[in-house]
């Protein structure tokens, strides 16, 4: 808190309600916007505010803990809207401002707050809570050796197309080593906004993640494609790891192997090492799209999530052994919260060893990007974590 117990947000309002003049109580919401960086956090209490000409103004958002229609307030004799809210420790929040004017809605991110973070839909404004920090090994460090990437095109006869597969190559690579293999579903994303070249780079070169090699690979039409797709496992394992082990070092045995994805990623990686038993050692799941037929997870029909439900409710009946480990994790602020929680105690039913984590953020990008450390590393220990 600031001042006598008063947040910031406070004082301006006592400030501006004792102003007669326009231009004074202007000056004073100038001198708040100048001396604060926005949103406010002050404790566990982050004051939104924006200055707008608006008959109402609505912050909008991705956490399932908060309403869906949060309205700010007005500062009387300004144009300053305002709404404060608690912060759990560590949380991390994703939000725009909506604003109605003369019967017509504006969206955009809040002009006062310069951090943003990035995803195939946009750009949206960030709110570190009390706790969070980027973590240090997902910021470029001019230090770091740098890994490669490589462009291939490899043919599927399963897809009947030509795919891209970029793969990284860690630093200091060497022919003569063996080395794990990672397969990333969504890769241009993950390499375009969660930074996982830097994050590779940083990890491997702090010896916390082990030298491995990557293969980041690009999907078609991803919901066609990801959910339990026979054509997809194939290309996968039966055209893409043949490639890859002809043309790099890699450890063959199925403990060197691990799918990675996110979202329906996450069950297109699950689909694929369920199709292929005994190919894979290893599953980095991140907030699975593990939808099945219940009400209080899924209660929709007719929609791309339906052969996600059908794969799920199939494997709940059924449970088989995917891989021997997977590192799952999900943001506590996102419906899919429920979801992945359910399938814990399906996972190890089958003998596979879980390591579960929730983060206090949503659905995004940077939430999946601050928990491919503890992932990768508690799949592929380095030198310092042995």
């Amino acid at each position: 808190m600031s001042g006598e117990g008063l947040l910031a947000i406070d004082q301006l309002r006592a400030t501006v309600a004792e102003l007669a003049e326009p231009w004074q109580r202007e000056a004073a919401t100038a001198t708040f916007l100048e001396a604060h960086a926005l949103p406010v956090v002050e404790g566990n209490i982050a004051t939104f505010a924006v200055l707008a000409e608006a008959d109402s103004v609505y912050l909008r958002h991705r956490i399932n803990v908060w309403p869906d229609d949060l309205e700010l307030s007005r500062i009387p004799g300004t144009d300053v809207w305002f709404l404060t809210m608690e912060l759990e420790w560590a949380a991390r929040v994703e939000y725009q401002f909506e604003i109605l004017r003369g019967g017509q809605w504006w969206r955009f991110n809040d002009p006062h707050n310069p951090r943003l973070a990035r995803s195939p839909l946009g750009e949206s404004s960030v709110c570190h809570g009390p706790g969070y920090a980027v973590p240090d090994w997902a910021s470029f460090h001019t230090e770091t050796e740098a890994g490669s990437l490589i462009e291939l095109e490899v043919r599927s006869l399963a897809q009947g197309r030509d795919n891209r597969v970029t793969v990284y190559l860690p630093a200091g690579f060497e022919p003569s080593e063996r080395y794990p293999l990672l397969i990333v579903h969504d890769g241009g994303d993950y390499l375009d906004y969660a930074s996982m070249k830097i994050v590779l780079d940083n990890l491997i070169n702090d010896k916390q993640l082990a030298k491995i090699i990557v293969a980041f690979t690009y999907p078609g039409e991803r919901l066609i494609e990801y959910p339990d797709d026979p054509d997809h496992a194939r290309w996968i394992s039966c055209e893409l790891l043949p490639r890859l082990e002809n043309e790099f070092p890699l450890q063959s045995a199925p403990t060197g192997r691990c799918l990675l994805g996110t979202s329906f990623g996450a069950v297109a990686a699950l689909s694929t090492a369920v199709r292929f038993p005994g190919t894979y050692g290893s599953l980095l799941l991140q907030s699975g799209s593990f939808l099945y037929s219940n009400p209080a997870v899924w209660h929709g029909e007719g929609s791309v999530f339906d052969p996600v439900v059908r794969f799920i409710d199939n494997y709940r009946a059924q449970p088989v052994l995917a891989a021997e480990r997977a590192f799952i994790s999900c943001g506590a602020y996102e419906d899919l919260v429920k979801a992945n929680r359910a399938m814990l105690p399906i996972f190890r039913s089958t003998g596979m060893k879980i390591n579960y984590v929730e983060s206090r953020d949503g659905h995004s990008w940077e939430s999946w990007r601050d928990q491919l450390g503890p992932g990768l590393c508690w799949l592929f220990p380095g030198d310092a974590r042995r």
